[in-house]
């Protein structure tokens, strides 16, 4: 695994790094009318939706405007997805982006598909067991590593001395490979911190509910002896401060996040959350698409790295906070100014200089 670059590296960086290399308009020409397929896992997030799918289907069209792409989502049922898996095997799809449900339930997948001639991409998700064609991500390990990192940084510059508590960590879903890569990397940031971890849990699904009651049991448990709660991803960060919230803490405790979903970035804006990732999904979609498409046309994509024995491409994105959001999220145009700055957001956003 490479190390986590500077988290300065934003949207701009990434969109340069996939623009370079071979042009894809050559490899265009080569794939015309192929059925490609982007199976996504769960819907407990919104960025599948909002922007990986929108990603991935712009870059086709820009590569290969005659190709048919099929899109499915599993919402977290590891049965639907093979069923899905196996429907657009039979609808004729020469590729298929895969975010498995379960890491170690798409091996079977993977074989199927590579038994009939069928290319697979590993997307966000790696699938350690039985190596894909290609794997397209962000840097999850150093995602985690980086969202403990700016935490414990936040402690120590507001002077939280670590002998008075210690912190929570939530982790993603533990069926997920790339959930097990960012808890890694939130342990390389909190094991020698000097502040302990309390408890840690692994978060079912993703599901911020579970997130939440698990929150509010530790709540009870440790009180104010939470310095602050290092949560793998935006929603299961936003069930933590719904339970801090409902046990009438005040102020709360700094929490994390990673995904850059506007509830998140909002709650930024309002105080409630610390930080989160940025990361425009968009272009790791976009770097998908044009995988599949070289590996349709007999190109052998760029591979910055060996993982789980497969080729691999990652991204490193960034963290946000309230002081960096305007220029990572605002300026860079990734979401626009009006989306966040409604109703009560307002007076944040002025606050923080977003007009």
């Amino acid at each position: 695994m490479t190390s986590f670059a500077s988290t300065k590296t934003g949207a701009a960086a990434l969109a340069l790094c996939l623009l370079s290399g071979p042009s894809a308009f050559a490899q265009s020409a080569t794939v015309t009318d192929a059925t490609i397929a982007f199976l996504m896992p769960d819907q407990a997030s919104t960025r599948y939706e909002q922007h990986d799918y929108p990603g991935f289907a712009a870059e086709m069209k820009k590569l290969c405007p005659g190709c048919k792409v099929i899109y499915q989502n599993a919402d977290a049922d590891v049965s639907r997805q093979q069923q899905q898996f196996n429907s657009v095997i039979a609808q004729g799809a020469k590729a298929i982006v895969l975010d498995p449900v379960d890491s170690t339930a798409a091996a079977s997948l993977v074989k199927l598909a590579q038994s009939q001639g069928v290319k697979v991409i590993a997307y966000d998700r790696p699938i350690p067991s039985t190596p894909a064609d290609f794997y397209v991500s962000f840097n999850n390990e150093g995602i985690g590593k980086a969202i403990a990192d700016s935490l414990v940084q936040h402690l120590k510059a507001s002077n939280v001395p670590a002998g008075k508590g210690g912190v929570l960590q939530i982790n993603g879903s533990p069926t997920d490979a790339a959930a097990g890569l960012i808890k890694k990397g939130i342990h390389a940031g909190l094991d020698h911190s000097g502040y302990p971890i309390l408890a840690e849990y692994d978060t079912p699904e993703w599901a911020p509910p579970k997130a939440q009651q698990w929150a509010s049991g530790q709540i009870t448990r440790f009180g104010s002896k939470i310095l602050g709660v290092v949560a793998a991803n935006d929603g299961t960060g936003g069930g933590a401060i719904a339970a801090f919230k409902a046990a009438g803490v005040d102020p709360l405790p700094p929490i994390t996040g990673n995904d850059a979903t506007i509830a998140a970035l909002q709650l930024i804006i309002a105080g409630d959350q610390y930080n989160t990732i940025s990361k425009p999904s968009e272009i790791v979609a976009a770097a998908a698409a044009k995988v599949a498409v070289q590996l349709l046309s007999g190109e052998t994509p760029k591979a910055e790295m060996t993982l789980y024995d497969t080729p691999s491409q990652l991204f490193t994105p960034a963290v946000v906070t309230a002081e960096n959001l305007k220029a990572e999220i605002i300026d860079k145009k990734i979401i626009k100014a009006e989306e966040l700055c409604t109703g009560r957001y307002a007076q944040g956003c002025r606050k923080l200089g977003i007009n």
